[in-house]
């Protein structure tokens, strides 16, 4: 009989689901959120960066009404603060969609073989698409990026890219060889266009001058908007976003754990009504979670020769969420390695940080110049990933530079603050004062950039 009882509980517990699990502790809560800001960190990061960019009543670069388009009328320069470490070989096409009520029908145009990159990133950063050369190719087409739950039908013959979530950003890139190739670029950049499935065939509307938000900081970047958040606030803003932009089918385990400290997808969460030790615990987390962050970067391995890696899952994470964390905070926008690859120098051959109070060499051989089937460059940032004002408005250097080789075929850089001299001057990259990092960039690269067989030469020191 007591054998029978004790089936009988354990069916009826089973039915009537787990019990409730014990309150965490302040340890619990820490370890947890260690974990969960790390997680949430990309989201709130491209929130912040959606408010500041498409605040279109504001003049600025780049800036735009939600689907609709914002192109870069020449590169950035050392004013630019919306998006760390951009790059000087495109001109940029931006936009932050919002295909909740309905899909929204993107246009490209007709390249004329010029290399370009349309990647479709959804609001976690994880790029789900990319248009363009290497993938649909140069003639142009539409495509309708369709809601993580639309149903419906598009117009014959249409393409169907489904997001993950409600919102996200379409940071695009044409190539442009310098600044004589603005006006053929900004002719291309009009063939790129967006508009609503309810706008389909129909005239294009009139728009009415947009309105400045006052609430939104546009003098702080987004970064550091981020940085600058209150536990509190950042969590509170993590759980909304959430609400429209579900986390991946693969992130079950971390929405698990976050659901101890009562931080659910679907539901508002405020800090300051949770359990005193998740109070504590989460304040704890928020604290050294985000220098865990940026100090990502000391743990990216080097090669012998100095520069780092920043690994194949960029683009498309997975459950690494620590590096998708990073690339936001490094590089958020970076496309996939398929399209590009970013090796990045922070140190010189003899493994000191790189500092403008030294001049530095840049060699490459004949057979070991940068292997990309589009094209390449040497970008210079300063300590805060943006770029530095010098005398010859210069932040990148590359193959459509007028560079001078050397008789055997092989290529100097210089990399210093002051001039090397007029007969250098060609392959000069300044530098700022003090200390420095670069990416080398490769678009479209070629198999031995990406399965190791080639290596970035050295960054040496001039005695």
């Amino acid at each position: 009989m007591k054998s029978l009882l004790a089936l009988f509980a354990m069916v009826a517990a089973f039915v009537a689901g787990p019990a409730t699990a014990a309150p965490v502790t302040e340890d619990e809560a820490y370890a947890i959120g260690i974990e969960a800001y790390t997680y949430a960190y990309p989201l709130v990061l491209m929130e912040t960066t959606r408010r500041v960019s498409t605040n279109a009543g504001v003049p600025g670069r780049l800036r735009a009404p939600v689907n609709r388009f914002a192109n870069m009328q020449s590169y950035p320069d050392a004013t630019f603060k919306d998006v760390v470490r951009p790059n000087a070989d495109t001109l940029y096409s931006s936009l932050w969609f919002d295909v909740g009520k309905e899909p929204l029908i993107l246009k490209l145009p007709n390249t004329q073989g010029r290399y370009h990159v349309i990647p479709l990133m959804d609001m976690w950063t994880d790029v789900f698409a990319t248009l363009g050369t290497r993938t649909t190719g140069n003639e142009g087409g539409t495509v309708a990026i369709v809601g993580p739950h639309w149903q419906g039908k598009l117009p014959d013959g249409m393409r169907m890219v489904r997001s993950p979530t409600e919102m996200g950003w379409i940071i695009g890139r044409i190539q442009t060889n310098g600044p004589a190739d603005y006006d053929h670029v900004h002719a291309l950049q009009k063939g790129l266009w967006a508009m609503p499935l309810s706008g389909w065939g129909k005239p294009s509307p009139v728009f009415a001058a947009p309105q400045a938000d006052l609430s939104v900081d546009m003098k702080t970047p987004p970064v550091d908007q981020v940085a600058q958040m209150a536990p509190q606030a950042f969590f509170a803003t993590f759980a909304e976003l959430m609400k429209r932009n579900p986390p991946h089918a693969s992130d079950n385990s971390i929405v698990l754990r976050m659901e101890r400290l009562g931080i659910v997808p679907g539901q508002s969460f405020d800090l300051s009504k949770a359990d005193p030790a998740v109070q504590r615990g989460l304040a704890r987390a928020a604290a050294e979670a985000y220098p865990r962050i940026v100090n990502r970067r000391k743990a990216i391995p080097l090669t012998r020769n100095g520069w780092g890696s920043m690994g194949a899952n960029i683009g498309v994470y997975g459950n690494d969420y620590l590096q998708r964390a990073f690339i936001g905070f490094a590089g958020l926008g970076a496309l996939p390695p398929e399209e590009a690859i970013y090796p990045m120098a922070p140190v010189d051959s003899d493994g000191k940080p790189l500092n403008g109070a030294s001049n530095y060499v840049l060699h490459f051989e004949k057979d070991q110049i940068p292997p990309a089937d589009a094209f390449w460059s040497l970008t210079m940032y300063g300590a805060d990933q943006f770029f530095v004002a010098n005398p010859i408005n210069r932040f990148a250097i590359g193959d459509r530079n007028k560079l001078a080789f050397n008789p055997d075929g092989s290529l100097d850089l210089y990399i210093q603050n002051a001039s090397p001299g007029a007969d250098k001057e060609a392959n000069w990259l300044p530098a700022p004062a003090g200390p420095f990092t670069m990416n080398l960039r490769l678009y479209l690269p070629q198999r031995r950039a990406t399965d190791g067989s080639w290596l970035v030469p050295p960054v040496k020191r001039v005695p």
